[in-house]
């Protein structure tokens, strides 16, 4: 098994559902004490859509992963481990909630 330093989930958003984002951001930063970045009103890297990024290690990948399902209403959250591949990490091991949305990739080499 790839080894993981961690995991980053990306809560995509869009003007009509910033708030709504932030404040699931916020919550599940403080919930599991996790760094949450910036807001970004923009697409940044690979992202097609404007997101927060929430990193998070393998200890609190469940509880994380299921307090983003249960609470995402109709966000679309993309998680993916941190393993060093980042090419990989962002297509073959990419995991997707309500939806898959097309990444910018060719920042990344391979591997």
């Amino acid at each position: 098994m790839t080894s993981t330093e961690g995991y980053h989930a990306h809560v995509y958003f869009d003007a009509q559902t910033i708030e709504q984002a932030r404040a699931l951001c916020e919550m599940v930063s403080a919930k599991f004490d996790i760094r949450m970045g910036r807001v970004h009103e923009r697409p940044v890297g690979p992202h097609p859509d404007w997101s927060c990024q929430l990193a998070f290690s393998h200890e609190e990948f469940a509880d994380v992963m299921l307090h983003l399902a249960l609470n995402r209403n109709g966000l679309v959250v993309f998680t993916h481990p941190l393993t060093g591949d980042d090419l990989a990490d962002h297509t073959e091991h990419a995991i997707w909630m309500g939806g898959v949305r097309e990444l910018n990739v060719g920042m990344f080499r391979k591997a």
